[in-house]
């Protein structure tokens, strides 16, 4: 059953192929989409190179202040992989060998493996594992906090079962007025009035360009879908007031 309260998590990103900008960063995305529908908000996000006292210190201070951690990359078989070490730090306990990702690798690459693919067997004690559908070793969960891989596809796969596992809130309703050939300059006092009044709700301004025209995405965002049904009939009534033309009809999302 879902509840009436707001479920927060955090997702801590690893790797310096992302802060170097080789690799773009998708799985935040998928993420927050996935997490959204099920009434988890991904409230804080997180970008760290491959430094172990860097990665420990954001993921204390992240599973302290919300509900779930997901950390995406470095569980990997090579040097710079080292989530797993860090994670197991930042509980203070041991990695081990686990027996079931030992044997699905034997299986796979047909006995022994090599001490590199090894390394991928490794999960801190105490941790239960999240299942890979895709390709691959497991990811792992301790406490509050999922480790999953940083490959998009395989990292998606994962997040079937750490869905089931979440505590679920409310999920929040949006809606989008979207105001053609209008720009932010024009509609910032009369949605700042209505933000103001509703503070509860979030309202959120988002300009456009391109070879159609411009204008300006305006979202409102709300766990009581009267409420925000409410707010978006005083948004246009308030844009309407100054002259605003151009109005489309509210839509989800």
């Amino acid at each position: 059953m879902a509840s009436t309260d707001r479920v927060a998590a955090a997702v801590l990103i690893i790797g310096d192929e992302i802060l170097s900008g080789r690799t773009q960063d998708t799985n935040l995305r998928d993420i927050a989409k996935t997490f959204a529908a099920h009434g988890v908000d991904i409230a804080e996000a997180r970008v760290v190179g491959d430094i172990k006292d860097e990665i420990v210190g954001a993921l204390n201070h992240l599973r302290a202040r919300y509900d779930y951690v997901v950390t995406t990359g470095g569980i990997g078989p090579t040097h710079d992989d080292i989530t797993a070490d860090c994670v197991a730090e930042a509980f203070g306990v041991a990695l081990y060998e686990h027996p079931d990702i030992l044997a699905m690798m034997q299986s796979r690459w047909q006995g022994e493996i090599t001490p590199a693919r090894r390394r991928m067997c490794r999960v801190p004690e105490g941790a239960s594992l999240v299942l890979n559908p895709v390709n691959g070793p497991p990811g792992f969960q301790i406490g509050n906090v999922f480790v999953l891989a940083g490959v998009p596809q395989v990292m998606r796969g994962m997040l079937e079962d750490v869905v089931p596992r979440l505590r679920s809130g409310s999920v929040v309703i949006s809606r989008t007025v979207r105001v053609e050939g209008t720009g932010e300059g024009v509609i910032a006092a009369p949605l700042e009035t209505v933000a103001k009044a509703h503070p509860d709700q979030s309202l959120g301004s988002y300009p456009f360009f391109g070879p159609d025209g411009y204008g300006t995405n305006l979202v409102v965002r709300g766990r009581d879908g009267a409420q925000v049904e409410a707010t978006v009939s005083e948004l246009l009534a308030a844009l309407q007031g100054v002259g605003v033309t151009g109005i489309k009809p509210a839509e989800e999302g």
